[in-house]
């Protein structure tokens, strides 16, 4: 068995299929269907199955797979780890980050990091705050930038604060409301809104600022991602409240303070292990 066999079965996992993992690969297909079928035979077990439409894998492959996933990262881990030993960081960084960071500037820090360290391979994801949580948890993320509500203590990462501030209403430019200097959420409890997901930490702040008042309002859209939000509040379909450093940045759209407004954090979160050369460069960059 070697890290090449484990390669290759990952990327049939991954591609659900050995033509497409062969080309990711970048060898013949028959190079890699040898390996794996050497791979399954000294295993004693079959790790997929295959037929004319699909290739998935088998009770065994399922067992398998988390395994070489492991000793693929602790072969790059320790190839890192000596890099950093001789003076050069280099290796992989995956981070990930809510679409609305504001506490810090994003694309900069990552312009910086890629100038002082060319040789790391830097991976940038964006989910909900929840889903960062887990993935730095479960080790797909190195670290992660969240937006929740005050009191929100991630579990199972470490973690700093990096900000915070109020909401703004963001309004299309000819709402009644857009003359205005400033608004509450009095004023606003019968405007339809459009926001995140029932039950998401960006929806969070939003509905407990409106519950401590005694107030109902009506959510009539629920999306997934921001330039969906911004959409739809440009057609006038609705007003949202977001981060008002994050509003700052936006264009045709009025952004009023709320002086009444949710409170949003932002935290840093990344994993309670030592992190690998390349994270750890990540980390001081940001003063942790």
């Amino acid at each position: 068995m070697d890290l090449q066999q484990m390669r290759y079965v990952v990327a049939v996992a991954e591609t659900a299929s050995f033509t497409r993992a062969a080309e990711a690969c970048h060898v013949v297909q028959s190079a890699l269907s040898h390996q794996v079928a050497r791979l399954e035979k000294e295993l004693g077990a079959r790790l997929f199955e295959r037929t004319s439409r699909r290739v998935r894998l088998t009770t065994a492959g399922e067992a398998f797979l988390p395994a070489a996933r492991q000793a693929l990262e602790a072969a790059e881990r320790a190839r890192a780890e000596v890099a950093a030993a001789t003076g050069e960081i280099r290796g992989r960084l995956t981070v990930g980050s809510i679409p609305t960071v504001a506490a810090v500037d994003l694309p900069s820090v990552i312009r910086t990091y890629r100038r002082r360290y060319p040789q790391v391979r830097f991976s940038l994801r964006a989910g909900s705050s929840e889903r960062l949580v887990e993935q730095v948890r479960d080790g797909a993320l190195d670290a992660a930038f969240l937006g929740v509500q005050p009191g929100f203590l991630p579990q199972g990462v470490r973690d700093r604060e990096i900000g915070q501030g109020r909401h703004v209403a963001v309004m299309a430019p000819d709402h009644p409301l857009a003359a205005r200097h400033e608004v509450d959420l009095r004023l606003m409890a019968g405007e339809v809104f459009v926001d995140f997901a029932d039950g998401s930490a960006a929806r969070a702040q939003s509905d407990q600022a409106f519950a401590a008042l005694g107030l109902r309002r009506e959510v009539a859209f629920e999306v997934s991602g921001v330039e969906l939000m911004l959409r739809m509040v440009r057609q006038a379909l609705g007003i949202a409240l977001l981060p008002g450093a994050f509003g700052a940045e936006l264009h045709g759209l009025r952004c009023v303070p709320i002086t009444d407004g949710p409170v949003r954090v932002e935290r840093l979160v990344w994993s309670r292990f030592p992190p690998t050369p390349a994270a750890a460069a990540f980390l001081a960059l940001l003063d942790v």
